[in-house]
């Protein structure tokens, strides 16, 4: 029939790698360590430690947790250690820092343990609009992963794209 449409992106041998698809369940929680601070500032070992192990850590079980600390205090390096050991044996994954960096380290763990071979010799896309929050930081691990193996790389939709790499 002449005149047939053909949709050539559905025949090409273009993949598409979706970060979303890869998005890990689990919640996303922060726990601020200033709670534990005498006057905002303090921190007092003995106590310190009394008041962790009297803490319900259960809210943070099978979670995602980013630790930090929201006043300006000086804290010794042992004490978001000491807060991360409590959660390691309930958390999925613990970091210091922000939400954007949890995020950051939760990609970085799954695009390390991305095997490549089946984007080997490949025209690759990253797809761009994504609902959840993906860092930036994910975006640039996984064109770090990907680029040796592939034959090329594209940011975008596969009728609007931006060419990253070419073999």
């Amino acid at each position: 029939m002449a005149g047939e449409i053909v949709n050539r992106v559905a025949k090409s041998p273009l993949i598409t790698f979706d970060l979303e698809e890869h998005y890990p369940a689990g919640e996303r929680k922060t726990l601020d360590l200033s709670q534990w601070l005498e006057q905002g500032f303090i921190l007092r070992e003995k106590e310190f430690r009394s008041a962790l192990k009297a803490f319900d850590f259960s809210p943070y079980k099978d979670a995602y947790v980013a630790l930090y600390c929201s006043t300006e205090a000086l804290l010794p390096a042992w004490a978001h250690l000491l807060v991360s050991s409590h959660l390691h044996q309930i958390a999925k994954k613990v970091v210091w820092g922000t939400l954007v960096d949890l995020e950051s380290a939760i990609f970085q763990s799954l695009i390390e343990a991305l095997d490549p071979t089946p984007y080997q010799g490949k025209p690759v896309i990253i797809k761009g609009c994504a609902d959840k929050n993906i860092p930036a930081t994910a975006y640039v691990a996984l064109v770090e992963k990907l680029q040796p193996h592939v034959k090329s790389l594209m940011y975008g939709e596969a009728c609007s794209s931006v060419p990253l790499y070419k073999k």
